[in-house]
C-alpha cells in the first residue's frame, strides 16, 4: 500500500524522467529488436501470426520476470528498500503528469496562435498524421488523446499495480506498449501484431470501463464547466463508436462531459480512415477544451487512486482478519 502512494506521488512530483533509464523504453526496445527480426513479411499470415504470439510471450514475461527477481531480492536483503524500489517501479508505470505536460504545451501553443508549434506538439502525444490539422483538429486530437489515455495510461497501469503489485503492472505496460508499437491494422503490423493487440483489448476491458464510470463521478464534482448527465449519456450511446472495444469508454465520457464532438475521420501514415464521431457539438470547441480534459483526467486519476488505497486497505483489514 505504501509503495503505491510512493510510486503516485513521485509521478505527480517527476513526471516522465526523460533523462533517466526508463524501463518502459527498454520495454519498448525489446518490441522493435523482437520485431525486426520476427516481421518477415515473405513469410504466410499464420506463420507471422505465430511469431506475434512467440513476441508477445518473450515481451511480456521477460520484462516480468526481471521486475520479480530484482524486488523478491532487494526484499529479501531489506523491506524499506524493497517497498522504496516497489515504488520506484510503480512511477515508472504511470503517467498522470507527463500527459498533463505534454498536451499543456499544445494549449499554450494555441494560446500564442502557434499552429505550426501546436502540430508539432500533439504529434508529440498522437498517432495520426498532424501536419495538416486545422485549429479545432489539433485541438480534438489532444483532448482525445488525454481521455483515451486516462485509462490506458493512469487508471489501468493503478488497477494492475493494486491487483497485482509491481509485477502486474510491468505486464500491462509491456502489452498495452506492445499495442502502442505493433498494434496496428496495416500492412506491415496487422499479422506481427495480432496478438498484441487483441490481449491489450482483454487486459483494458475492465479497467477502461471503470474508468469510465468514474470519470462520470469526476464530471460530477468538478463543477460547472462539465455536463455529467450528457457524459453518461454520450458514454452510454457512443462508448462502443471505436475499432477497440475500449478505446472509445473515457473518449465518449470527456466529450459529452465537454460537450463537444470528439473522433470522425483522420490520417494515419498518409492513408484516410473514416472514423464514426463521438459526442454531440453542443458547442464549438475551444483551446480551453484541453485544459478542462486535462482536470477532468487528472480528478479521475485521483479517484481511481484513492479507490485503490482503500481496496487494498479493505483487504489488508480482512487477511489480518483471517
Amino acid at each position: 500500500m505504501g509503495a503505491l502512494a510512493l510510486g503516485w506521488i513521485l509521478d505527480l512530483i517527476a513526471g516522465d524522467p526523460v533523462n533517466l533509464p526508463h524501463p518502459v523504453r527498454w520495454i519498448g526496445g525489446l518490441i522493435a529488436f523482437l520485431e525486426k527480426r520476427l516481421n518477415d513479411r515473405e513469410k504466410s499470415p499464420g506463420i507471422l501470426r505465430i511469431r506475434g504470439f512467440i513476441l508477445v510471450l518473450i515481451t511480456v514475461a521477460l520484462p516480468a520476470l526481471i521486475c520479480f527477481s530484482v524486488t523478491a531480492a532487494v526484499y529479501a536483503v531489506n523491506m524499506t528498500a524493497g517497498m522504496i524500489l516497489e515504488g520506484i517501479i510503480t512511477f515508472y508505470m504511470l503517467s498522470c503528469k507527463s500527459l498533463y505536460t505534454e498536451s499543456m504545451k499544445v494549449y499554450r501553443a494555441l494560446s500564442a496562435d502557434d499552429l505550426s508549434g501546436a502540430r508539432q506538439a500533439v504529434s508529440m502525444i498522437v498517432g495520426r498524421d498532424t501536419e495538416n490539422l486545422d485549429r479545432e483538429g489539433i485541438i480534438r486530437a489532444a483532448v482525445e488523446t488525454v481521455a483515451e489515455n486516462t485509462s490506458d495510461g493512469v487508471t489501468a497501469p493503478l488497477f494492475f499495480l493494486a491487483l497485482g503489485g509491481p509485477v502486474l503492472g510491468v505486464v500491462y505496460k509491456s502489452v498495452n506498449t506492445m499495442d502502442s508499437m505493433i498494434g496496428y491494422k496495416d500492412e506491415r503490423f496487422k499479422d506481427i501484431g495480432f496478438f498484441a493487440a487483441k490481449l491489450d483489448d482483454l487486459m483494458n476491458l475492465i479497467p477502461s470501463r471503470l474508468s469510465a464510470l468514474v470519470m462520470i463521478l469526476a464530471s460530477v464534482m468538478a463543477g460547472r464547466d462539465y455536463d455529467s448527465r450528457n457524459g453518461l449519456r454520450i458514454f452510454i450511446r457512443d462508448r462502443y463508436k471505436h475499432s477497440s472495444p475500449n478505446s472509445a469508454q473515457c473518449e465518449s465520457v470527456c466529450a459529452g462531459a465537454l460537450g463537444i464532438r470528439l473522433a470522425g475521420p483522420a490520417s494515419y501514415f498518409g492513408k484516410r480512415v473514416d472514423k464514426p464521431f463521438i459526442g454531440d457539438p453542443v458547442r464549438e470547441t475551444g483551446a480551453e477544451d484541453i485544459v478542462r480534459a486535462d482536470r477532468l483526467m487528472v480528478m479521475t486519476a485521483v479517484l481511481c487512486f484513492l479507490i485503490s488505497e482503500a481496496a487494498l486497505w479493505a483487504a489488508a483489514m480482512l487477511l489480518s482478519v483471517f
